[in-house]
């Protein structure tokens, strides 16, 4: 059944150095891997439908770009939104599963260091979040022709924003102590700031109190910058969304590894 562990072609070509964290990351890809049809089916699901749905409503109503359909300007929002949610959640949820069940004491163990264990969550997290969006992509590509202008600020924008919300799924991990504190972070924090953020809309619509309001907010230059490497158009320049997209990762990152080195919430 090598469908089910399809990175077997690894296991003996991973130097003993990297055995720790190697086997880390395997873990925690399996783990999403192996219920697929909720991890990766679901996702991919729930987006078409938002595109099918707003698309049929507002095509003939809203036009954002010239030359840019309103279902093509759909999708790089929806794959970068799903990319995002999908990130958050396979990080924290491992955690907070862990350490409610209490098997959190086996990963600690572990002869790896802090750098090690955060690089294996992470990576994991990203390959969640880019195959949820690249999936959406190829689907999204069977009803309407998206253009990739320039691919390497798509190819940018996914690998931090995964890299973001991976990062922050980790320090909600650690920072919850039941599901309803995490249930609460990922309803009333991620979920508000991704649909809030220029998914389905240009902030230009917005009124300017609105839009100043919306700049406000870090997701939105995730997916402006995202979307900007599709059509070559973005609200604000790739730079300025690069810019703040690389500091709060950087920010987070350091958080995150403050407090795994610390123990907070882990060893107490």
């Amino acid at each position: 059944m090598k469908w089910l562990n399809p990175f077997f072609w690894l296991d003996d070509k991973v130097s003993p150095r990297w055995r720790g964290v190697y086997t880390l990351f395997k873990k925690e890809l399996l783990r999403f891997w192996r219920v697929a049809f909720q991890t990766i089916a679901s996702p991919i699901l729930t987006a078409l439908l938002y595109l099918l749905i707003f698309s049929h409503v507002l095509e003939s109503h809203v036009k954002v770009y010239d030359q840019v359909s309103y279902t093509a300007f759909l999708v790089p929002g929806l794959m970068m939104m799903s990319l995002l949610q999908n990130a958050f959640a396979n990080s924290s949820s491992s955690l907070i599963q862990s350490k409610v069940m209490g098997n959190i004491v086996f990963l600690l163990l572990t002869p790896i260091n802090t750098l090690q264990f955060f690089v294996a969550f992470l990576a994991a997290s990203m390959i969640r979040g880019l195959l949820v969006g690249l999936s959406i992509y190829l689907v999204a590509w069977c009803f309407v022709s998206v253009p990739t202008v320039y691919p390497g600020w798509i190819i940018a924008f996914a690998l931090l924003g995964s890299a973001l919300l991976g990062t922050f799924g980790i320090i909600a991990g650690i920072w919850a102590d039941k599901f309803d504190q995490m249930a609460a972070f990922q309803n009333f924090v991620i979920m508000p700031l991704t649909f809030l953020s220029g998914v389905f809309y240009s902030i230009h619509s917005l009124p300017p109190f609105w839009q100043a309001v919306s700049q406000l907010n870090p997701f939105f230059y995730m997916i402006d910058g995202f979307r900007y490497g599709f059509f070559g158009h973005g609200d604000v320049s790739p730079w300025l969304s690069l810019a703040v997209v690389g500091s709060f990762l950087l920010a987070l990152a350091w958080l995150c590894l403050k407090m795994l080195k610390s123990g907070y919430k882990l060893r107490s």
